[in-house]
């Protein structure tokens, strides 16, 4: 069954899903974490600065578990941070679909991630990236498509991450998200569709 969100449906390309979570509970967890499991981003020619993260759920293992394979398909499982890990779990849960990459994503104080965009990732394509900010502040700057973006912590986020977009960590702290790379289902695409229609 074709569960893509057909193209021109959505008003809009930024969505605030009605989901909200408990951000302090998830830092629990992260204070639990070892500095060592945080690795430098794959896409260093991205990026200025200290961009990195941690696998949670992965097609691989080692040093290329942050990858989230295109390829890979049913290939995704939990990995053994993610068992360490109770509140995001919880999280994690919540999704009432396929989830293929799931990740930590840390951008430290004082670094940018250049324009760029992240393709097959509307909801159009049937795969979408949805953000889940854990530390933030409004300090930091998202930029999608020329237009600005606070995302709170605790919130769910969907962007059209085909579109251009940067960030840049003004603040004096590092800027945390819990990222989940999904498979549209009928669950999600419904929620899209009534979150981003009205």
């Amino acid at each position: 069954m074709d569960t893509r969100v057909p193209v021109g449906s959505l008003k809009r390309k930024v969505v605030q899903l009605p989901l909200r979570f408990d951000a302090a509970g998830m830092r629990r967890d992260l204070a639990t974490l070892p500095e060592e499991a945080w690795q430098p981003h794959f896409n260093k020619g991205c990026y200025e600065g200290d961009w990195s993260g941690i696998a949670l759920r992965a097609a691989h293992e080692g040093p290329r578990a942050l990858y989230p394979d295109p390829a890979a398909d049913a290939l995704y499982a939990d990995t053994p941070v993610m068992a360490r890990c109770e509140r995001i779990r919880a999280v994690v849960a919540a999704f009432q679909c396929d989830l293929l990459s799931v990740r930590l994503l840390r951008l430290a104080s004082g670094s940018i991630i250049r324009e760029h965009r992240d393709y097959r990732l509307s909801a159009s394509d049937g795969e979408v990236r949805l953000h889940v900010p854990v530390v933030t502040t409004p300090e930091v700057e998202f930029t999608i498509e020329g237009q600005r973006l606070f995302m709170p912590e605790g919130s769910c986020w969907y962007c059209d991450f085909s579109l251009p977009h940067s960030i840049t960590n003004r603040s004096p702290i590092d800027r945390i998200h819990l990222v989940l790379d999904c498979r549209v289902n009928d669950w999600l695409r419904d929620m899209l569709l009534e979150t981003a229609t009205t």
